[in-house]
């Protein structure tokens, strides 16, 4: 069925309550980590939340909403604006209104990227607009842009709100200068880590900043909140970029080579061709221009050898590292540990 006749043959009663099986993968059998377990009830609370603010009286906006929020996936950026708030001690409940705001943030990304890079899957299914079509993605993901800032407008917090809709602008750069840097073999390393810092690093910041408002906290411990979101953001695009190279595609829930494909410049690729001249540079400036995949074995050969997965890990680690000192002036409780433990699955995940 094509995107257009997914999208005729959709009523407003065609609501899934819940992820078919047949679009279940690893992720969703694994136990919970000690992180999500952290702010569990929260985080319930989160998803209760969502589904609530999902409603709409064109059915069509429900069924892509819950299409893409019922994917589940690792619920980060909400579960940092909850693990900020209990380490903060926040004793309040707006925190979970906070965090479905951010995730509504990042679902509209979501939404918006797979038209852009035309991508076919996400979390192991088929991607919204592979489903219904590009159109509806895109108008979607422009319903949960809106409901945020409806909800942001219910918190009544300038300072918050200033904050994200600053967040939203930046992520919106990053986005058109990822365009402008796709099937370009002469991106640089800072050119690369200016984009991912946009693109990612950014939302990571607000969700922790944001919430550190929301706790009233001094300066110093707002400021630890932005900098524990910045490294932790940049490690985990950084080992995000790494997976596509030599992770496995049933885990991870997307195709393998996705970021070649759509010539993507990510810093193993921009590593490896540092290290190399002659042909094998050129069968790498070749793989980017043209967003080949007939050369990936050659070229995930090529990547190993010049230690470009190593670096781009290290990389990640440092960033890791520099997010768990950030947390030294925060208050030490099971939720500072919690947010450790958080900085250090970001490096050794494998999905």
């Amino acid at each position: 069925m094509t995107g257009a006749e997914a999208v005729q043959t959709l009523t407003v009663t065609d609501r899934p309550p819940s992820i078919h099986p047949q679009f279940l993968t690893n992720q969703d059998f694994l136990p919970m980590l000690p992180f999500q377990n952290a702010v569990a009830p929260d985080l319930s609370a989160v998803n209760d939340l969502i589904i609530k603010e999902l409603h709409s009286d064109v059915g069509l906006v429900e069924n892509i909403g819950h299409y893409i929020v019922d994917a589940g996936g690792k619920r980060l950026r909400p579960i940092l604006v909850l693990l900020t708030a209990k380490c903060l001690e926040y004793r309040e409940q707006r925190h979970i209104e906070l965090a479905t705001i951010i995730e509504f943030i990042h679902t509209a990304t979501l939404l918006h990227d797979d038209v852009v890079d035309m991508s076919d899957l996400r979390r192991g299914r088929p991607t919204a607009n592979a489903k219904f079509g590009n159109a509806p993605s895109v108008l979607v993901g422009d319903f949960l842009y809106s409901r945020a800032f409806q909800m942001l407008v219910r918190l009544g917090n300038m300072d918050i709100m200033a904050i994200l809709s600053d967040t939203t602008n930046v992520i919106s750069e990053g986005e058109v200068q990822q365009l402008i840097n796709a099937r370009n073999p002469s991106v640089t390393e800072a050119d690369y880590l200016t984009v991912i810092h946009k693109k990612t690093a950014a939302l990571f910041e607000a969700a922790c900043s944001t919430s550190a408002v929301l706790a009233g906290v001094g300066e110093t411990q707002k400021q630890a909140a932005w900098q524990f979101g910045h490294h932790l953001g940049l490690a985990f695009q950084l080992i995000d970029d790494l997976l596509d190279y030599e992770g496995d595609q049933t885990t991870l829930g997307k195709n393998i080579g996705d970021d070649l494909a759509e010539g993507k410049p990510t810093l193993p690729l921009i590593h490896a061709m540092s290290q190399t001249e002659g042909a094998e540079q050129a069968l790498i400036r070749d793989a980017i221009t043209q967003g080949r995949l007939d050369h990936l074995q050659d070229i995930l050969a090529l990547v190993r050898r010049c230690g470009s997965l190593d670096y781009t890990r290290r990389k990640a680690q440092n960033h890791a590292a520099a997010a768990e000192e950030a947390l030294s002036t925060m208050p030490d409780n099971e939720w500072r540990h919690a947010m450790m433990e958080l900085a250090r699955f970001s490096v050794t995940r494998t999905f």
